[in-house]
């Protein structure tokens, strides 16, 4: 074969190959093979010398001829395989504005908060007004205003958190507030009667277990007018408990002493973890023809659990506002948000620690 048809098959097979290139790579590799120092033109070349003198330019000129219609087929497959690439980078890349997009994931509001709003709003529809007061607060709205005397147990540096702060000669001691009741006092204190309103608020006491946290929620509740009976108290926790339990739970009112009403009740519901019977079966272990014997509920022990205290204020309290007994009285209760959601239906929570555990498989859950 003549150095004149190894330049003819050498063109034929550079316009072949950059056909068939499918990336700029390619092109690359093949410009290299072809074109390069040491590529494949360059080796046909070298052949000149031995060629005759008279048919050289003829082989140059050809030669120089194939090299720049390899070059120019070089440029064209590099610009056809960049265009492509580059679209198919576009289309890859390209956002349909029509289509819904993905929603991020959305959290929701504590437990306690959703119970909250949803205690606000039952006492909002027979008229009570959400109020808010310190979670900081003086020894006299949180005892002395209610009717709580020097040696009350309750103002025990064992039972409420004192503070390391100035004493004040009018208001006493700085705390954190150990019930919700201290927003009562304030609120009766501002005598803009007649009064319906339920403070709803974090509180603070020196204990934990099951049903007992340090930091805790309670809503205390006061209605204070002319004519307010036991009757209308009565009739308070019966449309809360209606509201909030369900048809299927029971509550009871048993007598009590508290130094802020008179008289006094301890509102029980019964257990919603053992139906009120305070008898718990444990699950079956060991597969079929396991199981245990019923044992004592842990949460209520006897079917019911304590909510709170309720009673007519104290004529004492009402004098400590600056309100004439004979003249208003007043309804009051106070229960803690944590323990009464505990007994809400299909709860069945045994621990009221979960709710601040931070743990997500149990707070997902609601």
């Amino acid at each position: 074969m003549t150095l004149s048809d190894k330049l003819q098959t050498l063109a034929l097979t550079a316009d072949r190959d950059l056909a068939k290139a499918k990336t700029p790579d390619d092109v690359a590799e093949l410009e290299t093979r072809f074109l390069g120092r040491k590529g494949e033109l360059t080796g046909l070349l070298r052949g000149l010398a031995d060629v005759p003198s008279v048919v050289r330019p003829k082989l140059g000129e050809l030669a120089n001829d194939i090299k720049i219609t390899i070059a120019q087929k070089v440029a064209a497959a590099r610009e056809r395989l960049s265009g492509g690439a580059l679209t198919q980078k576009f289309e890859a890349e390209r956002e349909d504005v029509t289509e819904p997009g993905i929603r991020p994931q959305e959290g929701h509001l504590h437990l306690m908060n959703q119970a909250i709003r949803e205690i606000t709003d039952i006492f909002a529809k027979a008229g009570f007004v959400r109020t808010r007061y310190p979670e900081v607060e003086w020894d006299w709205y949180a005892f002395e205003a209610l009717n709580m005397p020097k040696d009350h147990p309750a103002r025990d540096d064992w039972e409420t958190f004192f503070m390391d702060a100035p004493v004040s000669s009018e208001y006493g001691k700085m705390l954190l507030t150990p019930h919700a009741t201290s927003g009562t006092a304030r609120e009766l204190a501002g005598q803009k009667l007649p009064i319906r309103s339920i403070n709803i608020s974090k509180t603070y006491r020196r204990q934990i277990d099951v049903t007992h946290v340090p930091m805790f929620h309670q809503f205390d509740g006061v209605f204070v007018d002319k004519g307010v009976s036991v009757a209308h108290l009565r009739g308070v926790l019966d449309y809360f408990a209606k509201e909030f339990f369900g048809p299927d739970r029971k509550t009871r009112l048993r007598p009590h002493h508290f130094r802020f009403t008179e008289p006094s009740f301890e509102i029980d519901v019964s257990c919603g973890v053992c139906g009120g019977t305070g008898l718990i079966t444990p699950p079956y272990e060991g597969g079929e023809g396991g199981g245990s014997s019923p044992q004592k509920c842990r949460t209520c022990k006897q079917g019911w659990l304590e909510l709170g205290g309720a009673g007519m204020l104290h004529p004492n309290v009402l004098k400590a506002a600056g309100i004439d007994p004979s003249v208003y009285s007043g309804l009051a209760f106070g229960w803690g948000v944590e323990r009464t959601y505990m007994m809400k239906e299909g709860m069945k929570l045994d621990d009221i620690r979960l709710l601040y555990k931070n743990d997500l498989r149990f707070l997902q859950q609601f």
